[in-house]
C-alpha cells in the first residue's frame, strides 16, 4: 500500500506525507477524530468561514516542519533521520488532546485537565501501540530533549504551531492582518549553540509575525462575540453536570454521559477515560444542545437556545474592573422578570477578564543572529518601537448580561 500520499491544502498547495509512521498515525482513529474538532471553537458565529478543523492545522504544521528541517540541514545543522521523524510526530500530535470546541471542556466537565496533558496521554498510549516509536517525539514534546532548538520548533515563540495557525486562521476568517509570510520566516531560521535563532535578514518578517499575533488575538481569538459564545458553552456543560448530579435526566451521547457521571481530574484520567474522550467531539455537544434547548430546566434550555440560534448575551468590554453594583443591577432585573434564584441568574449575568501578550520578554524569546555573530532579542534588535509595548500584557474586563428579553 502506498503510504507516501499527497494532500491538497488551500494554504500551501500540495503537502506530502513524509513517511509511513506519519501516515499510520494520521490514519489512526485518535487522529481522525480531529476532523470533528473545529480549530477555532465558537468563532464561526463571528466569522462564518471559520469551520476549519484541528486536523487541517496539524497536517499544515507537519508541512512547515518539513520545510524547517530542509532549511536547517541546508545550513549545516545536523538532524538525524530519527530526530526528523521525532519532530514530525511531535508536531503532528501536539493538539491531539483538544476536546470539543477547543477550550470549553477544560473549564467545565473535566477538572482543570489541560489539552496538553491529554495530548501527552494520547501520545503515551500510541507509543505502546507503535512499539516505542514515539519515545523521542514525546521527549521533544515535553521539552526534555537535550537539543533545545527541536523543542523550540514545537513550542516556542516562533514555532511551527503558531506559523501555521496564524496563516490558516487568517485565511478562513478573512482577517488579512494575520497573514504572515511563514515561508520566509522558516527560510531565515538557523541554530546557534543548539538554540533557534532568526537571521538578521528576517527581522521584518519577525516584526510582522508579532504584530499579526496581537491583531489576530484582539480581532479574532478574543473577539467579544466569540468570547461570550464560549462562556455560554462552558455554562451549558456546567449546568448539565449540576442537573445530572442532582438526579435530573438528560439525553446525551454515552461519551458526554460518562463525563457527567464521573468527576474526572488528571489523577484518574486512565486508559478507559482516554478511550471515552476519544469518542467525544463537536457533534456530541451540538446534538446534546439541540436536545437540551427543549429541557424543562429554564437555565439549561435558555443557554442552549442562545447558542443554537445565535441569540447571545450582550457583552461590554472595559479597561477597568466591572463595578459590583452593575452586576447586581442586571442580576436583580433577571431574577424579577423570570422568577429565578440568584444562583440561576448568575448563569446569564457574569464578569471576567481577558488578557493578551503578543510577545514574552524572557529566555525563550525570539533571538536575532546578526552578521557579526552577535545574538540579540528581537525587542533590542528591532527599530520598531512598538515591539517593547507589545511585550507588556494588556488586560480587558467584560460583563455579560441578557439583552432586553431572553
Amino acid at each position: 500500500m502506498n503510504k507516501l500520499k499527497i494532500l491538497n491544502d488551500p494554504i500551501y498547495g500540495f503537502i506530502t506525507i513524509p513517511n509511513s509512521l506519519i501516515f499510520d498515525l494520521i490514519q489512526h482513529r485518535y487522529f481522525q477524530r480531529l476532523r470533528r474538532i473545529t480549530q477555532m471553537g465558537m468563532s464561526y458565529l463571528v466569522y462564518p468561514g471559520a469551520h476549519h478543523t484541528r486536523f487541517h492545522h496539524a497536517i499544515g504544521c507537519v508541512h512547515l516542519m518539513q520545510q524547517a528541517v530542509n532549511v536547517l540541514r541546508f545550513k549545516g545543522v545536523t538532524i538525524s533521520e530519527e530526530e526528523e521523524t521525532g519532530l514530525y510526530v511531535a508536531i503532528l500530535l501536539h493538539d491531539i488532546g483538544h476536546g470539543p470546541f477547543s477550550h470549553a471542556m477544560e473549564h467545565s466537565i473535566v477538572n482543570n485537565v489541560s489539552h496538553e496533558e491529554i495530548s501527552l496521554l494520547f501520545m503515551t498510549r500510541l507509543n505502546e501501540e507503535f512499539n516505542g516509536n514515539l519515545t523521542l517525539a514525546i521527549q521533544i514534546f515535553k521539552g526534555e530533549y537535550p537539543r533545545k532548538f527541536m523543542c523550540q520548533l514545537i513550542s516556542g515563540q516562533i514555532d511551527m504551531d503558531r506559523a501555521d495557525y496564524l496563516k490558516r486562521d487568517s485565511f478562513y476568517t478573512g482577517v488579512a492582518e494575520g497573514n504572515i509570510n511563514s515561508e520566509r520566516l522558516i527560510t531565515m531560521l538557523h541554530v546557534v549553540d543548539d538554540n533557534l535563532v532568526v537571521e538578521e535578514k528576517g527581522i521584518y518578517s519577525v516584526e510582522k509575525f508579532i504584530i499579526a499575533r496581537r491583531l489576530m488575538y484582539w480581532q479574532v481569538y478574543l473577539h467579544k462575540t466569540g468570547l461570550v459564545a464560549e462562556q455560554l458553552l462552558i455554562r451549558v456543560l456546567k449546568r448539565a453536570k449540576e442537573l445530572h448530579d442532582s438526579g435530573r435526566e438528560l439525553q446525551a451521547s454515552d461519551a458526554i454521559l460518562y463525563f457527567l457521571n464521573n468527576k474526572i481530574s488528571i489523577d484518574n484520567f486512565n486508559n478507559e477515560t482516554l478511550e471515552v474522550f476519544a469518542q467525544l467531539d463537536d457533534y456530541d455537544i451540538v446534538s446534546a444542545m439541540k436536545q437540551w434547548q427543549h429541557h424543562d430546566d429554564f437555565v439549561l434550555s435558555q443557554l442552549c437556545e442562545m447558542i443554537i440560534n445565535r441569540n447571545l448575551l450582550k457583552i461590554k468590554l472595559k479597561n477597568k474592573n466591572i463595578k459590583e453594583n452593575s452586576l447586581e443591577k442586571h442580576t436583580g432585573i433577571l431574577m424579577k422578570n423570570y422568577n429565578i434564584t440568584k444562583e440561576e441568574a448568575q448563569y446569564f449575568v457574569f464578569t471576567g477578564s481577558i488578557s493578551n501578550q503578543a510577545y514574552h520578554l524572557n529566555t525563550k524569546g525570539i533571538n536575532i543572529l546578526h552578521k557579526s555573530g552577535k545574538i540579540q532579542d528581537i525587542v533590542k534588535a528591532s527599530d520598531q518601537l512598538n515591539l517593547k509595548a507589545l511585550s507588556k500584557p494588556v488586560t480587558k474586563y467584560y460583563i455579560c448580561y441578557p439583552k432586553a428579553k431572553l
